[in-house]
């Protein structure tokens, strides 16, 4: 009993040691007045309430962290990633729109001969710190260097493993155009980001590139947003719809399951691809991210016709093993006759050419 009460304080010691390194890390805002039906009292909401975890509840999970003992939760051999480069980049059709994972929930998008990058993370962990958090399994399949100059760079949150501090500041010199939600602005701007590249957005408003034919929707999620501790819904968070000059795309960003899945289908849908968010579930913290079968019903709400499981395979953030969000969507795809697709890393799927799924993983489970 003694030696579990020093575990345990020393697990809250750090804890609190943690918080108070982390509350110096809270996102800058320069407004405290948006214009916004999600924004009250200084903080945005989701349309219907989510469980707010109290101090006590924050310490139990992480107490979770400090003691579970976890299984598989990452892969003990090296996974499969695809050299991109930008010569192939360059050599893809532009007659055609290209979709790239890149890793996690980064995505690179060519259309028309033009780049798109969603939610871009290039650092080695999803934290704040370099020396510790939750460190990738693989290589980035192209480094930011080697890209070629984008369009646009989406964000649809503030979240470590969404925005990379690093990466946005690398990607400045070689991108035209940055879109975020409400208040994630203001930390662009402090790393160096000309206000005039970036537009913010609410729920529901859009921006259209006439000279391009692109068109993209800021759309809602269940989620949260902050980078500290006293930041916490201090910026919104969001999906996005994008229309290219063929093809409707959807990028979930992170969500819990909810019905706003069907009223975007509804309004902005069918879409050609879904990119949704699949892994980090857990039961502690069920209403904010989707276990895989509910990844798979926000998809057919969407009215989606190809889904690509996104939020997974490079990071630890959960509870669970590190192919089981593969294992589990992939046959709830079968039962619910999804057309699902789970490319390597790196790999390039060219929408109207076949497409189908490769199971890569499954050789390299225990």
């Amino acid at each position: 009993m003694k030696k579990r009460w020093v575990v345990l304080s020393t697990g809250i010691i750090l804890y609190l040691g943690g918080c108070e390194m982390i509350s110096r890390l809270d996102a800058t805002t320069d407004k405290t007045d948006f214009q916004s039906s999600q924004y009250e009292n200084g903080r945005f909401s989701n349309e219907k309430p989510v469980n707010q975890k109290s101090v006590k509840e924050r310490i139990e999970i992480f107490w979770r962290f400090f003691t579970e003992k976890k299984i598989n939760a990452e892969p003990d051999v090296v996974l499969p990633v695809n050299a991109v480069t930008r010569e192939g980049l360059h050599a893809l059709s532009n007659e055609t729109t290209h979709i790239i994972k890149l890793g996690h929930s980064s995505i690179l998008i060519k259309t028309q001969g033009r780049y798109i990058l969603l939610d871009p993370v290039f650092a080695e962990r999803a934290s704040p710190f370099s020396f510790a958090g939750p460190k990738r399994f693989h290589d980035v399949p192209i480094l930011i260097s080697d890209l070629p100059d984008i369009d646009y760079v989406l964000i649809s949150h503030n979240h470590y493993d969404h925005l990379d501090k690093q990466a946005v500041m690398d990607l400045n010199e070689k991108t035209l155009h940055f879109l975020v939600p409400l208040g994630v602005d203001g930390d662009l701007q402090k790393w160096g980001i000309d206000a005039d590249k970036i537009d913010t957005f609410d729920w529901w408003q859009s921006y259209a590139d006439d000279e391009l034919d692109l068109f993209f929707t800021f759309a809602p999620t269940q989620h949260f947003s902050g980078r500290g501790l006293g930041d916490a819904n201090a910026t919104l968070w969001g999906s996005w719809a994008i229309n290219t000059q063929q093809e409707k795309l959807y990028f979930s960003g992170d969500s819990g399951y909810f019905k706003g899945f069907k009223e975007i289908g509804e309004r902005l849908g069918p879409f050609d691809i879904t990119m949704i968010e699949t892994g980090a579930y857990d039961k502690d913290w069920a209403d904010i991210h989707m276990t895989p079968e509910q990844s798979i019903q926000a998809h057919t709400d969407l009215g989606g016709g190809y889904m690509i499981p996104i939020h997974n395979g490079t990071f630890d953030l959960a509870f669970h093993a590190w192919y089981e969000p593969l294992e589990r969507v992939s046959e709830a795809a079968i039962q619910s006759n999804v057309n699902l697709l789970t490319p390597e890393v790196g790999a390039v799927m060219s929408l109207g050419k076949p497409m189908r799924s490769t199971y890569w993983w499954k050789p390299l489970m225990p």
